[in-house]
């Protein structure tokens, strides 16, 4: 004979037990607890301004970073590929030298050094992210590799001699642009 304890305990757990699944269907995954992610946009434009840049040259490069922080002993760790894009070229607002001879039918410019334009970062992986016991990983130190990853792209654009390309492809490139109509173009760097 079942007595009244064991009757009123399987009571309460059909209740439980319709009661969770009520829960379940009216928000999905409460009881699992499902991980859902969240992500917002909002675009903040600061400044929009006209420009006069040439880019005449663009370089793929590729870096690892190797972040360390040690603090009272707790060391942390991080291994990131970035992949970024170089662009150099010269600045036309750096006021190039143009003198026009229609007489002699010659375009004469001297036109200012390349210089780095731009160090767009692409993409940047994680491989391997260890922190410390009581020195964990902050947004503080994320920010730094990303200052790493650029300072050291721009450093990688230097050792490819991109500047020096830079330079030969704008006066070649002006050169083309400019020899029409009979005219003779001379283009090289202001100063040389």
């Amino acid at each position: 004979m079942i007595g009244p304890g064991v009757i009123l305990l399987a009571i309460a757990l059909l209740i439980l037990i319709g009661f969770g699944y009520c829960a379940s269907r009216l928000v999905p995954g409460a009881l699992l607890g499902r991980n859902e992610t969240s992500i917002t946009h909002d675009l903040v434009v600061q400044q929009v301004r006209a420009v006069a840049k040439l880019v005449s040259s663009e370089a793929t490069v590729r870096d690892v970073i190797v972040y360390e922080n040690t603090w009272y002993g707790s060391t942390k760790r991080s291994l990131v590929v970035v992949t970024g894009r170089l662009l150099a070229g010269i600045d036309l607002r750096d006021n190039p030298d143009v003198t026009i001879d229609h007489a002699k039918r010659t375009i004469r410019i001297r036109i200012p050094p390349a210089k780095l334009i731009a160090v767009e970062i692409r993409d940047m992986r994680t491989y391997d992210e260890s922190g410390g016991l009581w020195n964990p990983f902050t947004r503080e130190d994320r920010d730094a590799i990303q200052r790493q990853a650029r300072a050291q792209l721009t450093a990688a654009g230097s050792q490819l001699e991109l500047l020096r390309h830079a330079n030969e492809s704008a006066i070649e490139l002006l050169r083309m642009l400019l020899a029409k109509n009979g005219y003779a173009v001379d283009v090289a760097l202001r100063g040389t």
